[in-house]
């Protein structure tokens, strides 16, 4: 004669219910991480790509403050063309420009 048991399971089908409740989490935490660890992984190389495309398109920063200086030799340059500097005020002020 077969006992059935009816009610709670006994020890061993506890063990076999904690056993596959842990196994399944254990196995959700790791795909929740790797999708984590894949999106982390995208941004950072998608960040890196737009930083090489805006470095590459974006042009050279002049050196500080020559772009202040070929500025003032340009309009100095022109003052000379229209005839409104000689070309002593032209050369006394780009010496003064020049002197460091």
């Amino acid at each position: 004669m077969l006992f059935r048991r009816f009610g709670r399971p006994g020890l061993l089908g506890m063990a076999a219910r904690t056993a596959v409740v842990a196994g399944t989490a254990t196995a959700v935490s790791g795909a929740v991480m790797g999708h984590q660890q894949r999106a982390a992984q995208e941004r950072a190389d998608a960040d890196a790509y737009e930083l090489e495309q805006t470095a590459q398109t974006a042009p050279p920063a002049p050196a500080p403050g020559t772009g202040d200086l070929m500025g003032e030799l340009e309009r100095l340059g022109a003052l000379r063309q229209q005839g409104l500097l000689t070309d002593q005020e032209f050369a006394t002020a780009k010496q003064r420009l020049l002197a460091p």
